[in-house]
Parts: structure tokens; C-alpha cells; sequence
């Protein structure tokens, strides 16, 4: 759990092979109790997300910022994809460059939707796809057996009415290019669509934290037999993200931006006496 800033707060583990929809709620009432925090608004992707937990949210009268599901959802795909109100641009400044949106939004059912496209990964979407397609021609050629299994194949393909063969389905490819650089926000929060959008771009935060502990901090793999070790584990981990985000503030308010690497080498060298 991070704070609005980026800055680590609290850690929180369950038992393996837990749904992640059964967890949020429990997490966002312990939480509130522990932090006493009055005014919540959840931010979370589409695997967080079920009806019951939306039901959940609403019943505790807390505002959301939610990721949709665009290929699954039938509200979304009739409603508010095929909605022909005009798109506004936005502009998000980054680190390195900027980021070009088209947003609007959309309320159907009484449900507030924030429908993104983002320029830059439409025409990333159509790249990919076309490698996909020409990989799928030439595998064609060679036999159409071996296909099927590939879930990035299968997804465009149709049989033939008469010889019970596969070939490309064009209805799949326009259907498929609907979604190139959209994603769909469905939020009841009292703020701007484009405030909508940066909570949401804010989950990047968590998963490069994830990275960080997994990979530069070398959590996993954890070979530990019990839960208490397990736990201690990670709370060291959770404890250097912490210093980090500290280093880091530090490092910025001295004007200074050193790559981890070299600090962490004059760190290693740091000795008191």
C-alpha cells in the first residue's frame, strides 16, 4: 500500500492461490480502521474487480476508480464503446516527453464511465497485430493444425464451411481493432475525468514497486518452511523500499539524481565507527 506521494505505508500478504477479488474488500476495512482514514477512494485494475466487490465498495459509501473489462463487459461494448459523443484531447506531461489522450465520458445505467484511447499504443496495437497476422499467413501455408493452441492465433481465426479448415476471420481483425489504445474507467468519484485517468496511471507506482522488491531487491524466489520467515522476509523487503523512497527524496531535494546502482555502491562503502 502506497500513499499519494509513492511512499510505501503498509504491506499486506495472504495465503497462496488467493483470488485477488476476495481480498480487496477486507483490505480497504482494515485499513480504514487502522489509519482512521475518513475519505477513500479505490484505485484498481480490472483483476480486482467483480460485481460483488463494486456492490461492496457502494454499500460502504466509498468512491472508485476502476478498471473495465472492454472485450467482456456487454454494457461496455454496446453502450459505451459504440457511444458517438466526441472525444477531448489531453495532454499528460511526463518525466520523458508527453503523453496524447482522447478522452470522454459516457454514463449509462447511471454508471459513470471515462472511455481513454491513447494514440501512441493504438498504433502499437496495429503493429502487433500485423506481425501476428503475417506469422499466421505463413503458418497457413504450412498447415493450420498446429494453431489452435496458440491463444494469440486462435483469437483470429474462423473454420471454413466447406473443407472444415481455418483461415483468417476479418470480422475478428475489425473487431479486434475497436480496442487498439482504449482502456475504460468506470468510477462514481467526485473528480475530472482527467483526474480519473492520472489515479489510475498512479497504479504504475505499485507494479514498479513489485519489480523493485522482486528483482532489485531479490525477494524471490523466498525459500523459506514456515510463515513466520516467510512474512520477515518480505518485511525486510517492505523496510528497504522505504529507505529507498527516502534516499530518493533526499536525493532530489539536494538537486541530485544518482542511478541506484552507483548509490547503492557508496552505500556499501559507508562504514561508522
Amino acid at each position: 500500500v502506497i500513499d499519494g506521494e509513492g511512499r510505501p505505508v503498509c504491506s499486506e500478504m495472504w495465503p497462496g492461490n488467493t483470488a485477488d477479488v476476495r481480498v480487496l474488500l477486507p483490505i480497504v476495512d482494515r485499513l480504514r480502521r487502522r489509519f482512521a482514514i475518513g475519505r477513500v477512494c479505490v484505485v484498481a485494475d480490472r483483476g480486482m474487480i467483480s460485481a460483488a466487490t463494486i456492490t461492496g465498495l457502494e454499500e460502504r459509501g466509498l468512491e472508485y476508480v476502476l478498471g473495465v473489462r472492454e472485450r467482456t463487459d456487454a454494457l461496455v461494448r454496446r453502450a459505451v464503446l459504440e457511444d458517438d459523443a466526441p472525444f477531448t484531447p489531453l495532454l499528460i506531461e511526463r518525466a520523458s516527453g508527453e503523453t496524447q489522450l482522447l478522452v470522454k465520458e459516457v454514463t449509462v445505467e447511471g454508471r459513470r464511465y471515462i472511455v481513454t484511447r491513447n494514440e501512441a499504443e493504438a498504433e502499437k496495437d496495429r503493429a502487433d497485430r500485423a506481425a501476428i497476422i503475417a506469422a499466421l499467413d505463413r503458418q497457413l501455408d504450412k498447415g493450420d493444425k498446429a494453431l489452435i493452441g496458440n491463444s494469440a492465433y486462435r483469437r483470429y481465426l474462423r473454420k471454413t464451411a466447406r473443407t472444415e479448415a481455418f483461415e483468417i476471420d476479418p470480422g475478428k481483425l475489425a473487431e479486434e481493432a475497436r480496442y487498439d489504445g482504449l482502456f475504460v474507467l468506470r468510477t462514481n468519484a467526485r473528480i475530472s475525468p482527467l483526474q480519473a485517468v492520472l489515479r489510475y496511471r498512479d497504479l504504475l507506482q505499485v507494479e514498479e514497486l513489485f519489480r523493485t522488491a522482486k528483482a532489485l531487491m531479490r525477494t524471490r524466489p523466498i525459500y523459506h518452511s514456515s510463515d513466520a520467515a516467510i512474512r520477515g522476509h518480505v518485511f525486510c523487503s517492505f523496510l528497504a523500499l522505504i529507505l529507498r523512497k527516502e534516499l530518493q527524496q533526499r536525493c532530489e531535494e539536494a538537486g541530485i539524481k544518482p542511478e541506484w546502482a552507483d548509490a547503492l555502491r557508496d552505500l556499501d562503502r559507508l562504514q561508522n565507527i
